[in-house]
């Protein structure tokens, strides 16, 4: 079969779920979509979306796509990419982690470089500076992210009661992941320390068991949330909406400005408009997105040469 074309789908993902800073991240069933096809020489990158992004060699599609080749030491070809985006841009959704898996998976598809499943972790984990994101969009599912002491990765699946639902709340602002980054504290207490060890090892045995008296301590953070909510205007406004219309907690989505609400699978259009709601009261507009996990992760869909001729 002659590849013509490489479809590449992608999970958005949610990370940190409160105490699980830069450690614990879930891929979600809202997808950005790469297709990748060879030419001659340059690059062509097209995107669908609102959020504009750099068409150049900066883009970080483009420049994932490149690292796997380079870690080959072969050329990189000539390749026209064309991007769907509907996740998010600086939202908290994960879109730089769904870049990167997309343009490493779309390089070891269309240059047939056999790359492993550990190797290109370890390529998307040094692109993105964290495992959070990426691990999930590439494996799905909930993933625990864990660094040995001599630097090597542990990734330990975590199982997901289907009793828990969430719905994530994006306003209609961005916030930079590195402004989200600087804000935070440079040292912790030995009591924070021992709260967010505690409160993460709750949170894997609630989301396992379902237990939703545990998660609703389980969900509270001393790390990250409290310098990060005040990046986030009405933060305390939309927390409370949520737990008034039923929500078990709510925690940002990675550096943020989205809020995700974990409560019962039934309850998460009304727990969503509440959310929408608090902001609107605020003057600021937001989309509410009752998601479910994907446990999938990065998919690729090769387009041979006689289907794309059947196509035409």
């Amino acid at each position: 079969m002659v590849k013509e074309r490489v479809e590449v789908i992608v999970p958005a993902t949610t990370a940190n779920l409160g105490p699980g800073f830069d450690c614990m991240g879930a891929a979600l069933q809202l997808y950005n979509h790469f297709q990748f096809r060879e030419i001659p020489a340059g690059l062509s990158i097209h995107y669908r979306g609102s959020d504009p992004i750099s068409q150049g060699k900066d883009n970080l599609v483009y420049r994932a796509f490149c690292r796997a080749f380079e870690l080959l030491d072969k050329p990189v070809p000539g390749v026209e990419i064309e991007i769907t985006l509907n996740v998010p841009l600086a939202r908290g959704l994960g879109s730089s982690a769904t870049a990167i898996v997309g343009g490493l998976l779309g390089a070891n598809a269309l240059g047939s470089l056999n790359l492993a499943s550990e190797t290109l972790l370890q390529l998307a984990i040094v692109l993105e500076g964290h495992p959070d994101n990426v691990v999930p969009a590439l494996q799905g599912g909930c993933q625990l992210c864990v660094q040995g002491q001599q630097g090597q990765w542990v990734f330990c699946p975590v199982e997901w009661h289907e009793r828990i639902g969430i719905v994530a709340a994006v306003p209609n602002f961005k916030l930079s992941t590195q402004a989200a980054r600087e804000i935070l504290p440079k040292s912790v207490s030995l009591a924070d320390t021992v709260f967010s060890s505690s409160h993460l090892g709750l949170l894997i045995r609630s989301l396992q068991s379902g237990r939703v008296d545990w998660l609703r301590v389980a969900l509270q953070d001393r790390l990250h949330q409290p310098a990060r909510m005040e990046l986030i205007p009405g933060f305390k406004a939309v927390q409370e909406a949520a737990l008034a219309a039923g929500a078990y907690g709510v925690v940002i989505s990675g550096a943020g400005p989205t809020l995700l609400a974990f409560c019962a699978p039934e309850e998460r259009e009304g727990v969503g408009a509440a959310m929408v709601s608090a902001w609107a009261q605020l003057g600021i507009e937001a989309e509410a997105k009752p998601l479910s996990l994907d446990w999938q992760g990065g998919r690729v869909i090769i387009h041979s040469r006689d289907e794309e001729l059947s196509e035409r």
